[in-house]
């Protein structure tokens, strides 16, 4: 996240240069204009505005559905795509996201995704790579498309190339582009506005609604949220992209280091300032470490770092993309105090 002083200075003049919800405004359209020339692929783009990573994708939805009129969705067993209805039907990272709430929208099919850690096959995604995305392919092809699902109305496969990973902070300004895929849809949401609440459904121009009314938002696009979009992408195209592929090899190695030193971690991820450690309580067996990343998390701040736990037992580590070499290696630094006193 984008946090700097010209982000903080946002709520001021121009914040309160055009007021309402209901009529375009500049930095509306500057906002999309900006959006459709920097996201991936040479073809024409729309942007719808909205107000967070929930409504961009029930926006994608509507709009991927619309556009083929087909019916049915492929999405990852693992991913997070938002807690709305539809985006509920996406989800398939924690059963309590769904608890109490059947039935969800239906024709969503949820297949493994090739995480090379932990897959349904027990294969190391980072020795064989390619036989792991092989077995993904297969079952989709030979076994959801072939025996119950109609690939002629599949409308999209949803996919989250690095989960959560934020605008610029792999080191491009979409994680997409590490693949060299240009998607037909794309959603953007938290790290756009830099702390303010922006939401955004980038698409080929040739998918949109056919007639008016389909689809709109109250308050997308308002004029503050647009200015610190705005001023976040500036930021990022200037030195902040930069800045996360520069501190890359740092964290890399940091944590490789930790890897070797402490039995407790079972793998380490990630890109740019974008990083995840899996605690477990034995490498061979996997076996999830959730209470020791409790303590771990515990610890740290304790010591001043606040960090973030997410799944059963993975750590995140997402600094501001502001932040200098100095105050990483302070950062590691106390993050390896913390695992080694939870260690023992």
């Amino acid at each position: 996240m984008v946090k700097g002083p010209q982000v903080k200075e946002i709520p001021g003049p121009k914040a309160r240069e055009v007021i309402g919800t209901d009529y375009y405004n500049p930095y509306q359209v500057a906002l999309v204009e900006k959006l459709d020339s920097i996201a991936p692929g040479d073809f024409e783009k729309k942007t719808f505005l909205s107000n967070s990573g929930t409504e961009a994708n029930e926006a994608a939805i509507k709009i991927a559905k619309w556009s083929t009129q087909r019916k049915l969705f492929i999405a990852f067993i693992g991913a997070f795509h938002g807690r709305t209805h539809g985006t509920m039907s996406l989800t398939a990272s924690k059963p309590v996201h769904r608890s109490r709430m059947f039935p969800t929208m239906p024709g969503v099919e949820h297949v493994p995704y090739p995480n090379p850690y932990r897959n349904p096959w027990h294969i190391d995604g980072y020795e064989e790579p390619d036989e792991l995305v092989n077995r993904v392919l297969e079952y989709i092809e030979d076994y959801l498309l072939a025996h119950y699902v109609p690939p002629e109305e599949v409308a999209g496969v949803i996919a989250e190339p690095i989960q959560g990973e934020g605008m610029g902070r792999t080191g491009k300004m979409f994680a997409i582009e590490h693949f060299g895929v240009a998607p037909d849809i794309i959603s953007l949401a938290k790290a756009l506005g830099g702390g303010v609440p922006i939401g955004a459904t980038i698409f080929r121009k040739d998918l949109d609604f056919g007639i008016s009314g389909v689809h709109s938002n109250t308050y997308g696009g308002n004029a503050l949220a647009c200015v610190a979009a705005l001023t976040v992408i500036d930021e990022l195209e200037n030195g902040l992209i930069e800045n996360a592929q520069k501190l890359e090899p740092l964290f890399k190695e940091r944590l490789q280091e930790m890897y070797d030193k402490y039995e407790i971690i079972g793998d380490v991820r990630g890109l740019g300032l974008a990083w995840a450690i899996e605690f477990v309580k034995d490498r061979k067996t996997k076996e999830y470490a959730s209470n020791e990343r409790n303590k771990v998390v515990v610890e740290a701040l304790k010591r001043g770092l606040a960090t973030l736990g997410c799944g059963k037992s993975a750590l995140r580590l997402i600094p501001p993309l502001t932040i200098d070499e100095e105050e990483a290696k302070i950062g590691l630094d106390i993050l390896e105090e913390a695992i080694k006193t939870v260690v023992g």
